[in-house]
């Protein structure tokens, strides 16, 4: 059986947000995915009290001494984002549950206890996008990338603004349980079930006003369908009785995307689903998802996701994980 601990941070003046969202995905008891689903705890940094914006205290179950055991470790914001220093004592503490093999992730400004350690240097990362100037500037060293909802450097990642943090942990549970199970996660909480990490921070509208949703999430379902299709613009804009001028409009401000580009992040959603689930040909997954052939799929797999569709399926499909984990 895998080691499946996650320990989260704590510390006085806790984020509390971004320190519920690693309790909300990895602490609830969900007997429901299975027996093999993660082992939570709470590691203090420092002695008690530990304080948490809202006025409330958390009792951590341990110390320092729960990092030598975790396979994963949440960093949730940093107190001071950057201003304030990190303990020396979690700094090696870190350095050393990463050298032997534990996954380390950070939300927010978490990536700022998360610098401190060395471990982002020559990788990139990323964090709120009010915090993006401070943190490249006080580490050079670190390519920071400013306009993403999160980064995976395999055992070390980082995630933007606060919401992004539920990315950045849907993304974890997708390379360990498959998309099923993430699925079926995000639709407890109530989120999308998956967005790109390469996907802009600033989206003008992301949740459409009721009437526009009424209109659209039947057209939605239909484009879905034919993702392996030609959809042309004034073809959508005839079966959402508008012109395209009028579709145009609406339908960015209803997705944050123009037509095209939602079609293919779409087309990349399917692709990963069918190299995760499924033991076909990169050329038939290109064909079946609209790309067409296997170099335009390769194209955009390495332009939005940074990796080939070969890497990927090695690295999350169902054969790659754990038999206890499927």
């Amino acid at each position: 059986m895998p080691n499946r601990l996650v320990v989260a941070l704590a510390y006085d003046r806790l984020s509390t947000f971004e320190f519920g969202i690693a309790v909300e995905i990895f602490g609830l008891p969900r007997p429901e995915m299975g027996p093999d689903w993660y082992r939570f705890a709470v590691c203090a940094i420092e002695p008690g009290p530990l304080r948490a914006i809202g006025g409330f205290q958390v009792v951590a179950d341990g110390g320092l001494e729960l990092l030598e055991q975790a396979d994963t470790i949440v960093i949730p914001g940093w107190r001071g984002a950057g201003s304030e220093p990190v303990p020396a004592a979690l700094i090696e503490a870190l350095r050393k549950a990463h050298a032997r093999g534990a996954r380390l992730m950070s939300i927010c400004s978490g990536v700022f206890a998360l610098a401190a350690t060395g471990l982002l240097s020559g990788r990139r990362a990323t964090t709120h996008w009010h915090y993006v100037d401070r943190l490249a500037g006080a580490y050079p060293d670190i390519r920071v990338e400013p306009d993403v909802l999160y980064v995976d450097e395999g055992r070390v990642l980082t995630s933007a603004g606060s919401a992004a943090g539920i990315d950045l942990c849907l993304h974890v549970v997708r390379a360990d349980f498959g998309p099923e199970i993430a699925n079926r996660l995000a639709r407890r909480l109530v989120v999308p079930p998956h967005r790109e990490g390469g996907q802009a921070q600033f989206i003008e509208r992301p949740v459409p006003p009721a009437h526009e949703a009424v209109r659209f999430a039947p057209l939605f379902d239909r484009m879905r369908e034919r993702l392996a299709q030609e959809q042309p613009i004034a073809e959508l804009a005839r079966e959402a009785g508008m012109s395209v001028r009028t579709f145009l409009r609406r339908f960015k401000a209803a997705t944050g995307l123009p037509p095209g580009e939602w079609i293919l992040a779409e087309r990349l959603i399917r692709a990963r689903e069918l190299l995760e689930t499924t033991h076909h040909s990169i050329e038939s997954i290109a064909g079946a998802t609209g790309f067409g052939s296997s170099a335009t799929l390769r194209h955009h797999f390495r332009a939005r996701l940074g990796t080939s569709p070969a890497a990927y399926r090695s690295r999350f499909s169902q054969d790659a994980r754990p038999a206890s984990s499927r």
